[in-house]
């Protein structure tokens, strides 16, 4: 009685273990590639998936977007500037079957790629182009990565340059450059702003050049702003038309 006790213990073990092999359940965004005695026979999921226990056997593949960070490279651009450049790579798996079956490790293959790109697309690019024009290169190295990992069943949706770290005899060139530019710029507004002001004193002058006694008010109004400091001393200039008739009746004395 006994050993048909243990019997059907053993029965029902093994019972249970052939159905945790054989069950599977897959979340939303999981889709399981399914291999039949080494056969490829399809992707399943989400859901619940049978198998068959000892034949079937199922590799879980996740669809979710992935963060890839392209860890620091040496690079040496165009006009031969040393610097080091990371990046961030955005992908998904769009076919599992293909980034099982066709690629060994699809997220190291897809890292190195990415790697590989960032180094060839920045040694053709200068630096200029690099700090001023990093979306244009954002979508270079995007097309790039995309294209060759298509056939792996996997889309690259976005390519981020994150950070250039300029060398510090660089950094301090760029520093008196942009310098050089600030005061470039201050020189020529500076500039604007006299010519802006010449030309309303030409016209200023003219206006008042048409009329004396317009040029005598604005006289006698610089003498009024002047006399509102009192620690001032004003010379008052006298016109000699005024002396004249006072000078003619001393001679005929």
């Amino acid at each position: 009685m006994q050993i048909f006790s243990l019997f059907i213990m053993m029965v029902v073990l093994f019972a249970i273990i052939i159905l945790s092999n054989a069950i599977r359940i897959l979340r939303e965004y999981e889709r399981g590639v399914i291999f039949r005695l080494g056969r490829l026979i399809g992707v399943k999921g989400p859901g619940l998936i049978l198998l068959i226990p000892l034949i079937d056997r199922m590799v879980k593949v996740s669809l979710r977007t992935v963060v890839l960070d392209v860890p620091p490279q040496d690079v040496i651009t165009k006009d031969n500037v040393s610097i080091k450049v990371n990046a961030v790579v955005y992908f998904r798996v769009v076919q599992a079957d293909k980034a099982i079956v066709d690629v060994e490790n699809y997220l190291y293959a897809t890292s190195q790629l990415s790697q590989t790109t960032l180094r060839s697309v920045l040694g053709q690019s200068e630096l200029d182009d690099l700090l001023a024009r990093r979306e244009k290169i954002n979508q270079q190295l995007q097309g790039i990565i995309d294209e060759h990992t298509a056939s792996w069943g996997i889309k690259v949706s976005n390519v981020e340059v994150k950070q250039v770290d300029l060398p510090p005899e660089m950094q301090r060139a760029m520093a008196k450059q942009a310098e050089a530019e600030r005061e470039r710029r201050a020189k020529i507004v500076h500039a604007e702003g006299e010519m802006q002001a010449s030309q309303k004193l030409t016209e200023a002058a003219n206006i008042i050049s048409s009329n004396p006694i317009a040029l005598q008010l604005r006289f006698l109004q610089t003498l009024t702003e002047v006399a509102a400091d009192k620690n001032s001393t004003i010379l008052f200039p006298v016109p000699i038309d005024i002396l004249a008739p006072f000078l003619e009746k001393a001679k005929q004395k």
